[in-house]
């Protein structure tokens, strides 16, 4: 059975060890998505999270009702803050808000080029509210993607990153031309009897990570694999061990999600410390 926190089973000489992430996405409100759903997947991996707040929503259980993003200068001043204080082990990156937003996390990006880098690339809400627009779609390809060591789409988003594909592999090829160095399509929005997420690198499938469907939607899903992820690359584990003890984590998360709203269902972030089932 996996054991989360990660630290527990990877136990360090002093907890000044502790790897630290930087995330930079959106302020949820209900405390389902964003970055609180990646403080609470960082903390289960063992890591310290840093954010940045790139937008702030109004939204609950049922779906993102408006958002506002926050000025470039200030996701600036804040990343820079933390990158000249803190090493950084991996960077985290979630909901931008616009494209001026874009821009700025690719010049702190381009400055820190040897951090690993997970992008998830937030597109629409699971209610469906509209997330990026095209401009943003088309700055999020030409600018995050070549600077990005892994990018977590849903199978829908890959189709509209890659809207020039005519399947998922064909994506997760266009994806890597893009210049990302991995691509994980997630695919909880595909009509199987299982949910498949499947790993491509070396423009090659690397690795298919089936798991039971569970009945039910769930806020904040994506944000809790993407994150997970992340802090998984740094406690430099490998790339394909980092995607399968996540989709465990995620699955156990799910798994023990609970409705504190009238809409979709909360991830149970902490599950593994009450919980002895195996996921």
């Amino acid at each position: 059975m996996v054991v989360f926190p990660w630290f527990i089973t990877n136990k360090r000489k002093a907890m000044s060890d502790i790897p630290v992430v930087l995330c930079l996405a959106g302020l949820d409100p209900s405390g389902g998505a964003g970055l609180q759903a990646d403080i609470e997947s960082l903390a289960s991996m063992g890591c310290h999270a840093t954010s940045v707040i790139t937008a702030i929503t109004v939204q609950d259980t049922r779906n993102v009702i408006s958002f506002q993003p926050v000025e470039a200068e200030l996701v600036m001043e804040q990343a820079r803050a933390i990158l000249e204080d803190i090493p950084i082990d991996a960077i985290k990156i979630g909901m931008l808000g616009s494209i001026d937003n874009a821009e700025v996390i690719h010049s702190l990006l381009q400055d820190y080029p040897d951090i690993p880098v997970v992008l998830d690339p937030i597109l629409k809400a699971g209610g469906g509210s509209l997330l990026a627009a095209e401009e943003l779609i088309a700055a999020l390809r030409s600018l995050l993607l070549p600077l990005a060591t892994l990018i977590t789409p849903n199978s829908e988003e890959a189709r509209q990153l890659a809207h020039e594909a005519d399947n998922l592999p064909a994506c997760a090829e266009a994806l890597q031309d893009l210049g990302s160095r991995y691509v994980l399509i997630t695919g909880s929005h595909e009509p199987t009897a299982e949910v498949i997420n499947t790993l491509y690198g070396d423009h090659r499938l690397l690795k298919r990570y089936p798991c039971k469907r569970l009945e039910g939607e769930y806020h904040g899903s994506g944000c809790t694999l993407s994150a997970a992820i992340t802090g998984l690359l740094a406690q430099g584990i490998d790339i394909i061990d980092a995607c399968r003890h996540a989709q465990e984590y995620t699955w156990a998360s799910l798994q023990h999600g609970y409705r504190i709203g009238n809409g979709q269902w909360i991830p149970d972030r902490f599950s593994w410390s009450d919980h002895d089932e195996e996921p």
